[in-house]
């Protein structure tokens, strides 16, 4: 087991977020919020204040987590039970302040100069923390104690390496490991260099991507922190370079202010992410010929208007019982190859007593779920008012690991795009804007299911009810997937293991200046935008119904598979278009089960059949 010693300062970091609702911001002539630094604390409000350890005791963390014997020089801070303990540990403190999702720092002008404590029992390395003030007095102190102790190894942290002061230069000659933000210039390393960039991490000739969204949960200071003590640590343990940084892309993207994760959290959650041919096969599998799959995975609101216009009592007990109707369905295995399920169904038991998840499983068929969490307004500069984005990548990880953990193996995430014109006929919407943003978001979100284990399906739907004619329906269509594609590829998303779901291309249901979109016209149109737009490599295609008539939607599809075949399996992912007949019969009375389940099963076997090419 490796001893190792940390030098550097132990910050605590205090996290306010900051309520612009008081008096104590004003407004320059650009319009800029600023706010009094002398602002009076009894008055000022905030939404949360949280102060966590930071620096050096990062460090120390996720050395503990992995199991490895370390300590800070000169600091009196322990790890017990995942949390740090200290009583007189801080050099500095640093101020966080969030306020409209934007950060600021305040951090001492002058830093604590970094203590030196000349170890009781040699450490295998010493780690020259980020935090650390690097003094002569420190430089000469580490220079001769590596000289009496050749057994003891240096790894360090240079934040500017295109600048080194000539303390740094001495250390770095030195060092068997350097960890940098910029390209080293004056020094020619002994050892490994590790560069931690925004977005990206090298180390040889592996690279590695990282991102981290939420920079009020853990600031860019600590987010490299935890990025070099994991390469650090999983370099101790024996892992590969490649697989060290793969390591530290996890536990970044994962970490927050109440902590990192454990290696062996870390482990589980990287042979989730490598397994990606199994993730292949289950994309594969969900796409499989003559079969679509069944959307019941409409969320509360959605259902809630279902069934007030059919005058259903919107319950838990009949929202089971509706969709218990299309699960117990005989033959049902035979006409779909998975079902999305609602978060509240997932949950819920069939007549037998299992839960939904283990009843279709039972049957072959793969259970999913609706992982995104509404709409709320896009206020980016640019966006046109009422444009939208999905939310719901905030916890997703968390949600993620848990509905794994109950047997669901793919997820579904929508992005709606609505199509309106000005008076003068100028489009609006949807903006550059509102496309970057949600495909940004849906490549996001289709990562995150990879690396738990779990199938991404990405829907960007072009909403049907509008008032536009084909030609825009597939200029905007078009539009969304080259941003969408570009985005998964930036992301590093895995095209083989993951499925689009869209709009097919046609007029809009409010188009009234000309006929609706015919059939041939549907296929035609939807064929030539799927071939220009998505690559060869993704693992399938399914169409939403999206507000279409029961019968449009099995045409349309019927005219789409005629204008095949294509490079990727290509089926249908209906929920109206499959339940609605269904609906009508049950009427929320379980006396028409029966009958329900007859004309769900007719709709099954009629989109199927249109599968076929006539």
């Amino acid at each position: 087991m490796s001893k190792v010693l940390i030098v550097g300062n132990v910050l605590k970091d205090v996290y306010l977020n900051l309520d612009g609702r008081g008096g104590e911001f004003e407004l320059d002539g650009a319009g800029v919020p600023w706010l009094d630094v002398a602002f009076n604390g009894g008055e000022q409000r905030y939404f949360r204040r949280s102060s966590v350890f930071a620096g050096a005791a990062v460090t120390l963390e996720v050395l503990e987590n992995f199991k490895i014997n370390a300590k800070i020089s000169g600091v009196r801070l322990d790890f017990k039970g995942g949390e740090l303990e200290s009583s007189s540990a801080c050099a500095d403190y640093r101020y966080i302040l969030c306020y409209d999702d934007k950060i600021s720092y305040l951090v001492p002008s002058q830093r604590s100069l970094t203590k030196w404590e000349t170890p009781k029992s040699t450490p295998d390395w010493i780690f020259i923390d980020r935090s650390a003030v690097i003094s002569r007095e420190l430089t000469k102190s580490i220079i001769s104690y590596l000289s009496l102790s050749k057994k003891t190894r240096l790894a360090i942290y240079l934040e500017h390496g295109a600048e080194l002061s000539a303390d740094e230069l001495s250390l770095a000659k030195l060092a068997n490991l350097i960890f940098t933000e910029e390209p080293l210039k004056e020094v020619k390393p002994r050892g490994m260099v590790c560069r931690i960039a925004p977005g990206v991490i090298t180390m040889g000739t592996v690279r590695q991507k990282w991102q981290v969204e939420e920079t009020d949960l853990m600031t860019h200071l600590t987010m490299h922190s935890v990025i070099a003590g994991t390469v650090f640590a999983s370099l101790l343990v024996g892992k590969t370079e490649a697989e060290a940084l793969q390591l530290a892309k996890l536990n970044v993207e994962r970490a927050s202010l109440t902590g990192t994760l454990t290696r062996g959290k870390l482990e589980e959650m990287m042979d989730n992410t490598s397994n990606i041919d199994t993730l292949r096969m289950m994309a594969k599998t969900l796409v499989a010929p003559g079969k679509g799959i069944l959307a019941a995975d409409e969320s509360g609101g959605s259902i809630h208007k279902k069934f007030e216009q059919a005058r259903i009592p919107d319950d838990e007990q009949h929202r089971r019982d509706y969709r218990n109707i299309f699960f117990t369905t005989p033959d049902l295995e035979k006409y779909v190859n998975g079902v999305i399920l609602f978060d509240e169904t997932a949950r819920q038991e069939s007549d037998d007593g299992r839960d939904f998840v283990s009843y279709l499983t039972a049957k072959g068929i793969v259970p999913g779920i609706k992982v995104d969490q509404g709409l709320a307004d896009l206020t980016d500069d640019g966006a046109e008012s009422g444009e939208k984005y999905t939310q719901g990548l905030d916890d997703l990880p968390k949600r993620l690991n848990e509905y794994y953990a109950m047997g669901l193996r793919f997820a579904k995430w929508r992005a709606a795009f609505e199509i309106v014109f000005a008076k003068d006929g100028t489009r609006l919407t949807p903006t550059d804007v509102a496309v970057a943003k949600n495909c940004e978001i849906l490549a996001q979100y289709a990562l995150a299911c990879q690396e738990a284990g779990i199938v991404p399906i990405v829907e960007p739907e072009v909403v049907y009810d509008g008032d536009y004619g084909p030609e825009v329906s597939t200029s905007v269509t078009g539009q969304i997937l080259d941003r969408l594609f570009e985005e998964l590829n930036k992301a590093g998303v895995d095209l083989g293991a993951c499925i689009l779901k869209c709009n097919m291309v046609l007029a809009g249901k409010r188009f009234g200046l000309g006929p609706q979109s015919t059939p041939a016209e549907v296929g035609e149109l939807t064929a030539g935008v799927l071939r220009a737009y998505v690559p060869k490599g993704l693992a399938g295609v399914v169409f939403l119904s999206g507000g279409q008539s029961v019968t449009q939607a099995t045409d349309n599809l019927q005219a789409v598979t005629n204008d095949g075949p294509y490079p990727w399996p290509v089926t249908f992912s209906f929920a109206r278009a499959l339940q609605d007949p269904a609906l009508e019969a049950w009427n929320g009375d379980n006396d028409n089960a029966d009958a329900a389940r007859e004309a769900f099963a007719e709709r099954l076997k009629a989109n199927s059949a249109a599968l076929k090419k006539q």
